[in-house]
């Protein structure tokens, strides 16, 4: 296979700091004008910050093996090189001083002194639009992408159809059935319909067999699920031995809502100490720092639709901000999590769609002892630039661990919200 060259945009870089070793056999190239972009980077808090400066520290690693500019061997057989400006093959059309148009200069003065492939490798939908229109090879970076296609993710349950009854009245008889009754792979912790004309079940995969659902209602809370999705997302939250829980769908299906009443019902019972709340604090274009009062009214606004679903069940927020006084409902910025560890705590991770794998890999590793973490979001809704439906974190966490036993997943198709807006979701 012969060897290209790849040229790495800052977004990449930016997205995951071990980006540069991802292109085995191959020649990395990093333009100039990246380094300026992550030099604006590098003082800031949070994964972004921490990213532009493990590049650069990598890259300073590098310099005691050769001459950068020429070229260093790096494992994997890589090659990578830092690739100084060429203003003189941006087209005239574009405006040379803005940083994807240098690298566009930068890619086509290789592809006119080298017989190699030459692929710019970006998150920016934008530039690999630009690229394409110019003749230059552009592409996503795949290397955390797990599906290919939206059909093909994971819904964590599975409906079968039996040709008789007995295997129905077998399960009620017996409270379970063994896995190997079925011409399927199941995948721990898998909800399943079970259907035989009118007659049918519902149950979930256990150690190779599958067993019936725990209550539609918490011990202290009472709930009914609208739908078997719901039946299953009940489920998912109030088992104990499934520390990780991920639920999606779109909006007003319920995740939010099942997931707090079981946060709050787990904390009455004395499973949890406490229940933390945290979400990207992906806004409509303002920061954190700019609005007024202590880090709990900062993160209001962020964390309403937890509010709000507490105010719609309970009727009154009263014990929901005595909570927050005693410390027993924390709310805690996504990208102020590293270094804590959660014991004992009900986290719940809102609008997890926005999030990259990296950020999620941060909160997940927080997870303490006696505790279990909901991932909730809506693929179809993100808001975060770089990322969509297939590389967002909370669809990499989804595919990735629905063969593990500490996992499980639910994804909530209707909309019980109101016909108006379960109909706005599906037509928009």
């Amino acid at each position: 296979m012969s060897r290209k060259n790849f040229i790495i945009d800052t977004s990449v870089l930016l997205y995951d700091k071990n980006s540069i070793s991802s292109f085995p056999g191959n020649t990395v190239i990093i333009p100039l004008v990246v380094l300026d972009e992550l030099d604006r980077f590098k003082d800031r808090s949070g994964l972004l910050g921490e990213n532009a400066r493990h590049v650069n520290r990598f890259l300073d690693s590098l310099r005691s093996k050769g001459n950068l500019h020429k070229g260093i061997k790096a494992e994997n057989d890589q090659i990578i090189k830092i690739e100084g400006l060429a203003p003189l093959h941006i087209p005239i059309s574009l405006n040379i001083e803005l940083g994807d148009n240098k690298i566009i200069g930068v890619a086509r003065r290789l592809i006119k002194d080298t017989n190699e492939d030459v692929i710019v490798v970006t998150k920016d939908i934008n530039f690999r639009v630009k690229c394409d229109a110019l003749g230059i090879k552009a592409e996503d970076y795949y290397k955390d992408r797990v599906v290919d296609d939206k059909s093909e993710m994971y819904q964590g349950y599975t409906e079968l159809v039996v040709e008789s009854t007995d295997i129905i009245d077998k399960f009620y008889d017996n409270g379970f059935l063994e896995t190997d009754h079925f011409d399927f792979a199941f995948s721990p912790n898998q909800y399943v319909i079970i259907k035989c004309g009118k007659n049918s079940l519902l149950g979930v995969e256990k150690a190779g067999k599958i067993v019936g659902l725990h209550e539609s209602s918490f011990e202290k809370i009472k709930v009914k699920a609208r739908n078997k999705e719901q039946k299953f997302a009940l489920d998912l939250l109030a088992r104990q031995d499934i520390p990780l829980a991920t639920l999606t769908g779109l909006a007003g299906s319920g995740k939010t809502f099942l997931t707090m009443l079981a946060a709050i019902s787990g904390l009455h019972e004395g499973q949890y100490e406490k229940i933390v709340l945290t979400r990207t604090l992906e806004p409509v274009g303002k920061d954190i720092g700019f609005l007024p009062g202590d880090v709990d009214d900062k993160l209001d606004p962020w964390i309403g639709s937890i509010i709000d679903n507490y105010k719609s069940h309970f009727k009154d927020l009263t014990y929901f901000e005595l909570m927050r006084k005693k410390g027993q409902i924390e709310v805690a910025p996504l990208a102020f999590i590293r270094g804590r560890t959660f014991n004992d705590t009900f986290l719940i991770v809102d609008e997890a769609q926005n999030a990259t794998i990296h950020e999620l890999k941060t909160i997940i590793t927080r997870v303490g002892e006696n505790s279990k973490i909901v991932l909730l979001g809506d693929i179809g809704q993100i808001d975060t630039p770089y990322i969509d439906a297939l590389s967002n974190g909370l669809t990499i966490v989804v595919e990735k661990l629905k063969g593990e036993i500490l996992s499980g997943h639910v994804n909530l198709l209707r909309g019980e919200r109101s016909k108006l807006a379960t109909l706005a979701s599906k037509v928009f």
